[in-house]
């Protein structure tokens, strides 16, 4: 067999040439329980391929004795190119190379008869889940609009990512679906696979694991095969994987798991940070080897980046620094992070827009530049400003705004309202959300419409008036025809766009119809409506909306290419790096996100700060990390706060500026603070918030000041704050000041404790 030829010594092998000290010991150490904590741009990938060539060169087992698992078909396949780079012919046989699924697949496939299933089962997509989930409501006569099937599948998915089988699911979590059935649905729907032959990819792991713990002899037997274990990502491990994996190293203890505690973000699929806390506990007397030589940032970078992450308290513990090697140590002309304050969205747009245009002028590329979310709904803004200027991009892991399928439905009723003829957009939403009249119903109209030359609004109801539509078609369409109606007039009667949007949205279900869908995508698509409806505000009439949007369209069709701006969410970031990295919107309530904390408090706001560390190690060279005072949230001004991770920012490798006179940042408590001052007299300043502080300057002292968005605007100065006065703040409610600083107020608020706020947006109690 190739593997057993002579083996090199391990000392002068080709694939420890280049190795750090701690990546070494990595690959050396091969007996035992090992924990390589790898921190970002550490060069993991590269120590879990030579482990995995150094075990199999140096003859300690066979590749068919190795078990290497890893999340994704991409990170399989490198490895396996690189390990059999490294080994030649020695590395044939790496046959349990790849993801938990398919190796838990090949599993089954061989002892699918323990589970009632024979070898020949099919693998259900998301898609064929839903499906039978639709069966299952549809047999238990739950309504579909209440009790969603997607949200059913959801729910079991949930469950089996927890390794819970029917009989394990906790008889509280019965009430999340159904009326108390969910426990019931579950098992219907377990039964139902069993009949057809079929599991989805939750069973493909659960199956495993009761093979394993039924037919101990069989484990036996895979501890004997599986000599050495090696794990990639084991921080994004969920309950049935971490299960998996120790019903299996419970042979030989060794199993190597590579992972960074830091980098754990994706706690809202299931995956469980305590897995890679607890290694050492699970495994006694495990090695534990960290990676924190960094070969990809500056020290500024990683300074940053590691000031943030300390104050987490579930972590393990490491410190990125530049290795001596790396191509950005000891460079005195490294950027410190530009942490940058602005007034509104607006003004964030604008700049990040300038800074790279700047870098391309300085010689540098598009492709170099990414500008890095929280929410998909804060793409909007580059997205226009870049097709405004030209700028090329490109949306990773989702369409652009304007193309996402909720948008164009709003887009489609919005349309049909201003014009009736619009075929396309009755076409899009007659059925949606879901009224009964399906494709065929929609084929009788368009032959009607062709034969007639009418549009299809227009003939509609002629046909309403007919046999040719009956029942639940004749009823959704009845209905959609008068809530168009209905719309046309409140617009021509005055009704403000925004306002209209609101409307179309409630009342035809489509707000609903997405929140009671519980997918995870399904917040993220009402975050885009609000963002649809607060763009809206920006423009005086539906008209101009429309016209506008529909020029971005063309624009936006036009050329694509390589050398592309790169947006995404900081989620999809995560195993990517570029030059320059632009992080906008760290405000409180959007990042950290409020529903995370609203949801899993302490757990959330951790989750949150790893996004944050996730987000900054991305940069090679320049990151930028950017907040505004004010965010329009359905056409009203809201005064917003600093995200408190930007106070947890090191002093001495960060640059902070701003526009707005944020003077206490980063390390201080302070708000951000805006005068009209700061901003000076800049012409080309059109953030409407600024225009109102402008109009607001200009009046007598004592004109009363507009409301800046729905928020009390005062014109008094810190003056009229003395310390002990009593104030009330539209978000904070009634406190007493306790320090004043320039037009800062220090207040403590009787509900929510002391908070740093601008003097303008409070008023006398």
């Amino acid at each position: 067999m190739a593997a057993a030829r002579a083996a090199p010594p391990a000392e002068s092998a080709a694939y420890l040439k280049g190795l750090n000290p701690e990546q070494r010991e990595a690959v050396l150490h091969t007996e035992g329980p090992l924990l390589v904590l790898a921190g970002a741009g550490t060069g993991k990938t590269r120590v879990l391929t030579s482990r995995l060539a150094h075990i199999i060169a140096t003859r300690l087992a066979f590749p068919s004795q190795t078990l290497t698992v890893t999340f994704t078909n991409k990170a399989a396949r490198e490895m396996r190119e690189r390990a059999l780079h490294i080994l030649g012919e020695a590395g044939e046989g790496l046959r349990w190379l790849g993801t938990f699924h398919s190796i838990s697949a090949q599993i089954l496939r061989r002892h699918a008869e323990l589970v009632g299933l024979k070898s020949s089962f099919t693998i259900l997509d998301t898609d064929d889940q839903v499906r039978l989930c639709k069966q299952i409501v549809q047999a238990e006569n739950l309504d579909p609009k209440r009790w969603a099937p997607r949200y059913l599948a959801g729910l079991i998915d949930g469950w089996k990512n927890r390794a819970l089988t029917p009989d394990k699911v906790p008889p509280e979590e019965a009430q999340l679906f159904g009326n108390g059935k969910g426990i019931q649905c579950y098992e219907i729907y377990q039964a139902r696979l069993k009949v057809l032959n079929a599991c989805d990819f939750g069973d493909l792991l659960i199956h495993n694991i009761t093979i394993f713990q039924q037919n101990p002899d069989l484990l036996k037997e895979f501890h004997a095969k599986f000599r050495y274990i090696l794990v990639d990502e084991y921080q994004d491990t969920n309950v049935a994987q971490y299960l998996w994996l120790r019903l299996l190293a419970q042979g030989s203890k060794n199993i190597c798991c590579v992972g960074d505690d830091d980098q754990s973000i994706y706690g809202w699929r299931g995956a469980e940070v305590d897995n890679i806390l607890r290694f050492e506990k699970d495994f006694p007397g495990a090695k534990v080897v960290r990676l924190e030589r960094n070969y990809r940032s500056t020290q500024h970078i990683l300074a940053a980046a590691s000031g943030v992450i300390a104050h987490n308290k579930g972590r393990l513990g490491k410190t990125l620094y530049v290795g001596a090697d790396s191509a950005s140590a000891d460079d005195p002309d490294a950027f410190k992070v530009k942490v940058r304050g602005l007034w509104d969205g607006e003004a964030e747009s604008r700049l990040i827009a300038d800074d790279i245009e700047s870098w391309v002028r300085a010689g540098g590329r598009h492709d170099h530049c990414a500008v890095l979310v929280r929410a998909s709904w804060q793409m909007r803004a580059f997205e226009e400003r870049f097709i405004l200027l030209g700028i090329p991009y490109r949306v990773i892991g989702g369409p652009r705004f304007f193309e996402r399928a909720e948008i164009r439905d709003a887009m489609a009723y919005l349309r049909l309202v201003r014009s009736p003829d619009d075929d396309l957009a009755f076409e899009r939403v007659v059925n949606e959300p879901k009224r009964g009249v399906g494709d065929s119903t929609l084929a009788k109209l368009q032959a009607f419409a062709r034969q007639d030359g009418r549009s299809l609004f227009a003939l509609a109801p002629m046909v309403l008036q007919t046999d040719e539509v009956k029942g639940p078609a004749k009823r959704g369409l009845t209905i959609f025809i008068d809530q168009i109606n209905m719309w046309r007039a409140k617009l021509e009667g005055g009704m403000p766009h925004t306002e209209l949007a609101e409307a179309i949205l409630e009342e035809s279900g489509y707000t609903d119809m997405l929140q009671k869908d519980r997918s995870p995508q399904a917040q993220g698509r009402l975050d885009n409506l609000k963002e649809l409806v607060r763009a809206m505000g920006e423009f005086d009439t539906l008209a101009g909306f429309l016209e506008h949007v529909e020029l971005v369209m063309d624009v936006a069709a036009g050329g694509a290419g390589e050398d592309q701006v790169q947006i995404l969410t900081l989620h999809a970031a995560k195993g990517l790096e570029w030059p320059v990295v632009f992080l906008p919107g760290w405000e409180e309530e959007v990042f950290p996100s409020k529903r995370s904390l609203d949801e899993n408090g302490l757990k959330g706001l951790e989750e949150e700060r790893r996004l944050a560390y996730v987000g900054i190690t991305r940069a090679r060279e320049r990151a930028y990390i950017s907040f505004v005072a004010n965010r329009q949230i359905y056409g009203r001004w809201q005064a917003v706060l600093p995200s408190r991770f930007v106070d947890e920012l090191p002093h001495e490798h960060v640059d902070a500026v701003s526009e707005t006179g944020y003077s206490g940042m980063p390390g201080a408590e302070n708000a951000f603070v805006g005068t009209v001052e700061d901003l000076g007299d800049r012409s080309d300043y059109q953030s409407p918030g600024w225009r109102r502080l402008k109009e607001n300057a200009a009046k007598p002292s004592g004109a009363p000041p507009k409301d800046p968005g729905g928020l009390t605007a005062t014109a008094s100065g810190p003056d009229s704050f003395p310390v002990g006065a009593r104030i009330f703040h539209d978000k904070f409610g009634y406190g007493r000041v306790a320090f004043t600083e320039g037009n800062k107020l220090t207040v403590d608020f009787d509900k929510t404790g002391r908070k740093k706020v601008i003097a303008t947006f409070v008023q006398p109690a």
